[in-house]
């Protein structure tokens, strides 16, 4: 069996009340890294392993620029995300559970990064491949 794992931006939130509150900036805004439908394939065998690259060139569908993402041709994912994201995908990717016993299935996730004023939610799914058919 091989594994890949997508990553998929299923939301994004905004607290202008906190960004007033606390940030130096206090009209920064919303992610400019991410939106939401932005779609990110990971795959690790002898040929590619996008994880130890902390995902560049991963993105494979956006309604923005590739270039203006995280994950696109210029930029890895932010840290604050990959943070958040890169156990699990570092898991999908061995075949391992993702979350079993907390999702309804095991091989998804659900997460968020960490920044508490302008939070990313991810959906992350291990994708099994049968090898020997190459069905997904």
């Amino acid at each position: 069996m091989k594994y890949k794992v997508k990553v998929t931006v299923i939301d994004k939130k905004l607290y202008p009340e906190l960004q007033q509150q606390f940030c130096a900036n206090p009209y920064v805004g919303a992610c400019p890294s991410y939106n939401i439908g932005d779609e990110f394939i990971f795959e690790r065998d002898e040929s590619k392993d996008s994880f130890w690259n902390m995902g560049i060139n991963t993105l494979t569908k956006t309604n923005a620029s590739a270039n203006l993402i995280a994950g696109g041709p210029n930029m890895p994912h932010c840290s604050e995300a990959w943070d958040a994201i890169s156990r699990y995908i570092y898991a999908g990717l061995q075949g391992g559970s993702i979350m079993r016993g907390w999702m309804k299935e095991e091989n998804t996730m659900i997460a968020c990064c960490s920044d508490g004023t302008r939070p990313v939610i991810f959906k992350i799914e291990r994708i099994d491949i049968d090898e020997n058919t190459d069905i997904i």
